[in-house]
């Protein structure tokens, strides 16, 4: 294979079915990894035009309710998920904009009080890395790098593309960046390693599904969304060494009218044992020093 190649989709993670797979043993014991990840954006009031995709497709720009309807998400929904998480004991992973703590810094300040970890996820949640030359994703990705690096004096450790705008480049650029795990693939409930160029990468499950962007994409309602995590819990549980991951946006689930439906859910899955309510790091740190059999039995596919 060349180097420089692009890899494709089999060759950067063969195919295993679960069942055949070495058992994942998370910390004491538990049965199941939770991680909780609530997505805080900052969408552009007048982005920069896109060829692939119109950030405000309803209306001529500036698209006053679209913007103020995820705006709303940083100005009072994102505190109401600060507080059930506190009462909750969670930290939570944010999959974050990183510019969005450049334009709030009060939640950057909230946000390291409280020692959340943070996924990049990109810079702005309107700047598309679709049809990225390798040059322009490698510079974007950088200045994503360095300017988290600016604020915190820390790596970034994941990355999610920003509205999930990935190229086939990469997962071979983070790799390059320093970045520890990757989660714009969704095909596993499992950490699996990735090939890349050079440097390692691995997966750690995200998800579109038990997500409550349902609530645009289909006519669900948040009581709904509190039904699909606990039965999503339910069997991952019961499997056992599973991740299980709940994605959120504070422009949705922060609602007056569904907070405590999200409240309900989680209460319901930190009420029972063997729960390791966990971040993406620790995730990836845990299976990265403690998983080397699962990790090796998957590269041993790609030779």
């Amino acid at each position: 294979m060349q180097p420089n190649r692009p890899f494709a989709h089999a060759d950067r993670a063969p195919y295993s079915a679960w069942p055949d797979r070495p058992k994942i043993s998370w910390p004491n014991g538990a049965k199941l990894a939770l991680w909780v990840v609530p997505n805080v954006e900052h969408y552009e009031y007048a982005p920069r035009p896109s060829p692939v995709r119109n950030p405000w497709p309803r209306t001529p720009h500036p698209d006053v309710i679209g913007y103020g309807s995820r705006d709303y998400g940083n100005r009072v929904g994102l505190w109401r998920m600060f507080d059930l998480f506190d009462r909750l004991n969670i930290r939570g992973t944010v999959s974050l904009s990183i510019a969005n703590w450049v334009h709030y810094p009060h939640i950057f300040e909230a946000m390291e009080a409280r020692n959340w970890s943070v996924l990049c996820h990109g810079m702005y949640n309107t700047r598309y890395h679709w049809n990225y030359s390798e040059e322009d994703e490698r510079a974007a990705i950088r200045e994503c790098v360095d300017l988290y690096g600016e604020l915190t004096g820390r790596q970034i450790r994941g990355w999610f593309s920003p509205a999930a705008s990935y190229t086939l480049n990469t997962p071979d650029l983070i790799a390059e960046a320093g970045i520890t795990y990757y989660t714009d693939w969704h095909h596993d409930d499992q950490p699996a390693p990735l090939r890349t160029r050079s440097g390692s990468l691995i997966t750690i499950p995200y998800t579109m599904d038990l997500n409550d962007s349902i609530l645009h994409r289909q006519q669900f309602e948040a009581a709904d969304f509190s039904q699909m995590i606990r039965d999503g819990f339910d069997e991952l549980y019961a499997e056992g060494g599973q991740v299980m991951c709940i994605a959120l946006h504070p422009y949705m689930m922060g609602q007056p009218h569904r907070i405590k439906h999200l409240a309900e859910a989680l209460e319901y899955v930190l009420g029972h044992e063997g729960v390791w309510a966990a971040t993406g790091e620790e995730i990836a740190d845990w299976y990265l020093a403690n998983c080397q059999d699962h990790i090796d039995w998957h590269q041993g596919l790609a030779t």
